[in-house]
């Protein structure tokens, strides 16, 4: 009993002003809200309560209680006043008789171009209705489920219009529209709100009934308390020598950089080159020289950045003596198929479309680049470098991230040099099952997915396959061309054990400052 009255005595000393007034503060309560002690204790500011809390808290005399809560709140206005762009298409398809055409649509002046694109894909996850492309036109036809939803507000657009009232609680919205809705750029807006509470433990209550009394004490002996000789008429505090002090830390590379360099390393090890390349491009560059059709889904502006300026990118200057058109071997290849021994795409290939300046959406553009400007094998070269996309961001998703690019051009090159290449590269990266899957791109035959066992599921890293004739016999290149397309962010995320994208680029030095060296 004395050793328990001399310890608690001695909890006693060593508490500091901020911490006695706030124990007095929380006496006689069930908890407190910080802004509240605040009042109540006669503080300054919401700071010194919690700083208080912090060190009552190690000390084993309160609990923080913790409560987050997701609040959401609408971002694009326009979407409660004027209505979702998939509503709006469908409004319009049902009053021309069930079926509309795109450039009827873009004519109306109701609907940008964007918010056309938009629609599409919406229309069919809802099942509103189906694409239809007939004599050079794409339609919207309206289905059953579209005719029904005609004049009738979904879950989605009723939540919209909660949102323009006040905030609601993420757990107050169905699960799939939440998703929905932050699946969509800019529609709404989340932050987490942290309700925090202070209690007194038994040990804190067993403090303030034995009685605190408020008074200021001395923490430093200064010069001046010194010299005057009032060190000997004030009280000082006590310290307690085994208190929690935060553990010094220095500054570090950031992990994704220690990726990278891994990565690097890897392929240089392996004989590769590492190159660069731009981040604006022409269409033609980024998607014609890769066998990517004009109309392909890719290249609309809900995938892809298009800029107003610069107005003109400059061609590729080639560093080699042979005098190359790209305008015309494109052209060639996509409507005829050229001296590939393709047939082509069949269609009229535009040469303004390639022309439009875009951000490059892969970093496959600078190996192609590479190609026209060293034909002559052997080739080993790699890049890790950033693309941009029109996403919206969410866990898994961000509208700027990094791909790690490769070929290699040499006689008698496979596909089983290529699965043999990539798996040697997982190998090092610490993954030890590694599986290929068939895949399907328009500019490689044969392609295929890259996966990897982590945590007890297969997870898709890439795509890699053999460039087609179509990509490679224009730069004049006759050898095969093994070429890969990995996600550096996926990797970095399993490597680092991360459940959210974000977490690689936000600040969090908590995280920073105890992530494991790789």
């Amino acid at each position: 009993m004395t050793q328990g009255r001399e310890k608690q005595d001695r909890i006693k000393e060593e508490l500091s002003h901020n911490e006695r007034r706030l124990l007095l503060a929380l006496k006689g309560e069930r908890s407190l809200r910080p802004e509240k002690a605040m009042r109540k204790g006669g503080f300054s500011n919401e700071v010194e309560v919690m700083n208080g809390a912090s060190w009552l808290r190690t000390k084993g005399l309160i609990y923080i209680h913790e409560t987050v809560r997701t609040r959401v709140s609408l971002g694009r206005k326009t979407y409660a006043t004027q209505g979702l762009p998939e509503r709006k298409v469908l409004e319009a398809a049902n009053k021309a008789g069930g079926v509309i055409g795109l450039s009827e649509l873009e004519g109306t002046g109701k609907l940008t171009k964007q918010e056309i694109g938009i629609s599409i894909g919406w229309i069919s996850r809802k099942r509103w209705g189906k694409v239809k492309k007939q004599d050079g036109e794409t339609y919207i036809v309206v289905s059953d489920t579209g005719k029904k939803a005609v004049g009738k507000k979904g879950e989605d657009e009723r939540i919209i219009d909660l949102l323009v009232r006040k905030e609601m609680e993420a757990e107050d919205i169905p699960p799939q529209v939440l998703k929905d809705l932050k699946g969509r750029k800019d529609v709404i807006s989340e932050r987490e709100d942290v309700e925090r509470r202070l209690e007194l433990t038994d040990a804190g209550k067993d403090i303030v009934e034995s009685g605190i009394v408020l008074k200021r004490e001395i923490t430093a002996l200064t010069p001046e308390l010194l010299r005057s000789g009032k060190w000997r008429d004030v009280e000082f505090r006590r310290y307690d020598i085994e208190a929690f002090a935060p553990k010094p830390s220095g500054g570090r590379v950031h992990p994704l950089t220690r990726i990278i360099e891994s990565i690097r390393r890897i392929f240089m090890d392996m004989g590769f080159n590492e190159i660069t390349g731009n981040f604006s491009e022409l269409e033609l560059w980024n998607m014609d020289s890769l066998f990517i059709p004009q109309d392909h889904p890719a290249r609309e502006m809900q995938d892809t950045f298009y800029l107003d300026t610069p107005e003109k990118i400059e061609p590729l200057q080639f560093n080699t003596n042979r005098e190359i058109d790209p305008v015309g071997i494109f052209r060639e290849v996509h409507e005829t198929g050229g001296d590939t021994g393709s047939k082509g795409w069949g269609y009229d290939w535009s040469v303004d479309k390639a022309m439009k300046p875009i951000l490059r959406t892969h970093t496959t553009v600078s190996t192609i680049r590479y190609l026209y400007d060293h034909p002559e094998p052997p080739i080993k070269v790699f890049s890790i470098e950033k693309v941009f996309r029109n996403e919206a961001i969410d866990s898994h998703h961000l509208p700027e991230f990094h791909q790690i690019e490769g070929i290699l051009v040499e006689e008698g090159a496979s596909f089983n040099m290529l699965v043999g290449l990539l798996k040697e590269f997982y190998s090092k990266m610490g993954f030890d099952q590694i599986r290929i899957r068939p895949a399907y791109f328009p500019y490689t035959e044969p392609s295929m997915e890259v996966d990897v066992f982590f945590k007890g599921k297969w997870m898709e890293l890439g795509g890699s396959g053999i460039f087609r004739p179509e990509v490679t016999l224009p730069t004049g290149v006759k050898e095969p061309v093994l070429a890969w397309g990995l996600g550096l962010e996926r990797l970095a995320m399993m490597v680092l054990d991360r459940k959210d994208i974000r977490d690689l680029y936000i600040s969090d030095l908590d995280w920073l400052k105890t992530v494991p060296s790789i």
